[in-house]
């Protein structure tokens, strides 16, 4: 594997779960949205993320059986919205409660996408850190040369 692999797999990484922490700022930011463009409330979106080479373990072992698996990373296959339904509150004199005083409320839930955020977050700076550590042996590398 050459050391500039190692760099693009940790980029797509950091490429897609930048991607998640704007999704999940989307979601914080609509949370109290009763009403979208559909009429309907707003609805949390998650992202589905999926390997670059979808290659079955078994035949990597056997093709690469002396050399290091050349991966291509992760990228974003999908943002879909969540299913699971609308949360009802008792508001009657919200403009969007229906005949018996309830609104529909966004199906998201704060403290979900704030663990969603710091989970996110954290994959960030490991794909940072993988970055610096195969810049740093990159540099030993050529010091040895010396």
């Amino acid at each position: 594997m050459k050391i500039f692999n190692t760099i693009d797999i940790s980029a797509t990484g950091m490429t897609a779960e930048r991607t998640r922490m704007e999704i999940i700022s989307k979601n914080i930011a609509n949370a109290s949205v009763t009403r979208t463009s559909g009429g309907t409330p707003y609805r949390r979106q998650m992202v589905v993320f999926k390997q670059n080479e979808a290659t079955p373990f078994s035949n990597c072992l056997s093709k690469y059986s002396n050399k290091l698996l050349n991966a291509k990373g992760v990228k974003i296959s999908a943002i879909i919205e969540d299913k699971t339904p609308f949360k009802q509150i008792y508001e009657p004199g919200h403009p969007d409660s229906d005949s018996n005083g309830y609104v529909q409320m966004p199906n998201v839930d704060i403290t979900t996408e704030m663990v969603d955020m710091i989970s996110a977050t954290r994959a960030y700076e490991a794909n940072m850190s993988a970055i610096s550590s195969a810049k740093n042996m990159a540099m030993k590398a050529l010091e040895i040369g010396r």
